[in-house]
């Protein structure tokens, strides 16, 4: 297939209403649009003011009305509690439809805000179907967060009512949320006036009389309600990150907008039909998971699957190869570390004979810088196209992609290809000017921003502006540093606080990492900049062995060191590693570079509230210890 990329990409730019008006055609509006575009108040953006729709009937009632009512919409499967359970959409509408009705009768009505905290279970998809069904605005909190972390947020969103999942369930392990949350409220200022929760049967919570109940006794009671028309410029929800400054960024996404653009990502991007089973192995706590569990898939028309488990340990590192084969998976979307994590446990890909995966076309990778050698083994074991692509929580979408709905273009190990249609992203130096291409700079997407991207932070359209958009005038700050090849091809190398300066020259740490990760025996890898009195800064590198690797550590991180020499040069002054046995990690598997930084410059460093296990910032300060570096104290709170 001949690429359509080049064509669709510059119309897009050259006419960018008339681009995404036709788009919007896909979706069903109750009232269509005054005007496609408002950009008088630059930077908030207002695509398709004046237009009235809504999320949920667009995710479920269209397709039921269709007379699609009986097809799966959702796929529920749950390694951790064995469970498999498949939704069609006229069941989800049911579902979503009473619990839209339970809200209200308890006073949620569009605009009020409804706190989730909830595990990857098929209530936490019906209580956001829900909330957009009424017009509600849902903040979804990842699961286990800690009690002073939520309460920041309910302070934040000030919601009516919080839904919440009685635990959580690990691979070896049960976590009792609702405790954190009795926590959470006790410490914030707003009290929400009911919470909803659902007991799970492997570990049921203690109820707050008065104001909580259960989910089986509202749903018991509720009655269905119909779909509530918005502004499509009003917000569909908030989704909490973490900021600089310790409080949270309240992302906020509208209705109209984000419908347009998710639904036509599905085949533009990641060359989808309707019917076919896709699978976003993310948590609805992120961004992916509202995006490319929830929404997008649904209203495409892709049954989509809500998985509770793990790449490896649930059982095996054949989890993933066992779900595709069994719901008949055609393309899936996950991060770069969860294939690292099965390439270190599972090195030849040994358990994939074990499942016929033929039904299965692509793989998408996101979310962490796809490593070459990473996407070369899933390349090699697959034998399908790989794909990464990159975009961020403020996005909602990707920014660039290799758009294989519109004729894949060829693929650049490294590289996520090139801007999505929509996206004019440039490179620029400290003063904003463009860099020369091939050169590092900051990574700007110059506005108008396309629909589906944030148009402010919840209240408060002041940091808004100061953080994306006041370093560069015009242009959004992405916070990425990297390249635009000859080519137009672009390098997400590392954030820009990743770029270090040894001796005046500045480096970025992702070009190391690549080297790093290209050593037979590497599984993950990590390189920061850590204080130096002569040269200001010198990289320091993080390395995870493979399964059954027993070669001296040392003979390893010597080999690394010459390999930096003869790839990127003496000038890179790499010369130390450590092997250690894991990496620190959100739950969304982000590396946590920053925080292991700081721990080797010595710092006192507050645990962050996204770490998948805080005991491995003690396990990295003792390993870089011999090295000279860090002061060997745990982490603080």
């Amino acid at each position: 297939m001949t690429s359509r990329y080049d064509e669709t990409y510059a119309r897009s730019l050259r006419d960018p209403e008339g681009f995404w008006a036709e788009a919007a055609e896909a979706i069903d509006w109750e009232k269509r649009w005054d005007r496609v575009f408002d950009g008088s108040r630059q930077p908030f953006n207002r695509w398709f003011p004046g237009a009235r729709v809504n999320t949920c009937h667009n995710a479920l009632d269209r397709h039921v009305a269709a007379g699609r009512g009986a097809q799966t919409a959702l796929i529920y499967d749950s390694p951790v509690t064995g469970t498999v359970r498949s939704f069609s959409y006229a069941e989800l509408q049911d579902l979503a439809a009473r619990f839209a009705g339970a809200l209200r009768s308890r006073g949620v009505r569009a605009g009020d805000r409804v706190v989730l905290y909830m595990p990857m279970i098929p209530e936490a998809v019906i209580a956001m179907l829900a909330c957009a069904r009424i017009g509600a605005v849902h903040s979804v909190v990842f699961g286990g967060f800690a009690a002073n972390e939520l309460a920041t947020r309910i302070d934040d969103a000030r919601p009516k009512i919080i839904v919440c999942g009685s635990c959580g369930i690990e691979v070896n392990r049960v976590i009792p949320y609702k405790p954190l949350l009795d926590e959470a409220i006790e410490r914030a200022s707003h009290k929400p006036d009911a919470c909803i929760v659902v007991q799970r049967p492997e570990q049921e919570a203690p109820l707050v009389a008065g104001r909580d109940e259960t989910w089986a006794d509202v749903m018991a009671g509720a009655d269905a309600v119909d779909c509530v028309p918005v502004a499509a410029t009003d917000p569909l929800y908030i989704l909490y990150t973490s900021g600089t400054t310790g409080d949270p960024k309240g992302i906020v996404r509208d209705n109209g907008g984000h419908l347009v653009v998710l639904n036509w990502s599905m085949h533009a991007v990641y060359n989808r039909t309707p019917g076919e089973v896709w699978w976003a192995a993310s948590d609805i706590g992120w961004v992916v998971g509202h995006s490319y569990i929830v929404y997008a898939p649904l209203v495409y028309g892709c049954p989509s699957i809500l998985f509770e488990g793990k790449p490896v340990g649930t059982p095996d590192a054949g989890a993933y190869w066992r779900l595709i084969a069994e719901h008949g998976v055609s393309a899936m979307f996950t991060a770069p570390t969860a294939f690292r994590a099965i390439k270190r446990e599972d090195p030849d890909a040994a358990r994939l004979a074990d499942y016929d995966i033929s039904c299965f076309d692509t793989l998408f990778l996101a979310g962490e810088r796809t490593d070459p050698d990473t996407l070369a083994w899933a390349e090699r074991h697959l034998e399908r196209p790989v794909y990464d692509h990159w975009w961020q929580t403020e996005s909602g979408w990707p920014m660039g992609a290799n758009c294989a709905g519109l004729g894949a273009l060829p693929v650049k190990p490294g590289s996520p290809t090139k801007p999505v249609p929509g996206y004019r992203i440039e490179v620029v130096d400290e003063a904003g000017e463009q860099v020369p291409r091939g050169e590092i700079g900051a990574i700007v997407v110059k506005q108008p921003l396309p629909p589906g991207f944030t148009p402010t932070l919840w209240n408060n359209d002041a940091r808004f502006e100061e953080v994306y958009f006041t370093r560069y005038p015009g242009y959004y700050v992405t916070g990425d540093a990297g390249v635009l090849d000859e080519d137009g091809y672009l390098w997400i190398m590392s954030r820009t606080d990743d770029i270090i300066n040894v001796a005046g020259h500045r480096l970025s740490t992702g070009a190391m990492e690549e080297v790093l990760a290209a050593h037979q025996d590497v599984a993950e890898c990590a390189v920061v900049g850590v204080a130096d009195a002569l040269k200001g800064q010198l990289p320091l590198g993080f390395v995870v062995l493979k399964a059954g690797v027993n070669r001296p550590p040392d003979e390893i991180v010597a080999e690394l060191v010459r390999m930096v020499r003869e790839s990127i040069g003496p000038v890179a002054a790499f010369k130390q590693a450590a092997v250690v046995d894991r990496l620190p990690k959100t739950r969304s598997g982000k590396i946590l570079r920053s925080t292991m930084a700081k721990i080797a410059d010595g710092e006192t460093v507050k645990t962050p509230a996204t770490i998948d296990d805080p005991a491995i910032l003690g396990e990295i300060a003792d390993a870089i210890r011999p090295l000279g570096y860090g002061n060997g104290a745990p982490a603080g709170d």
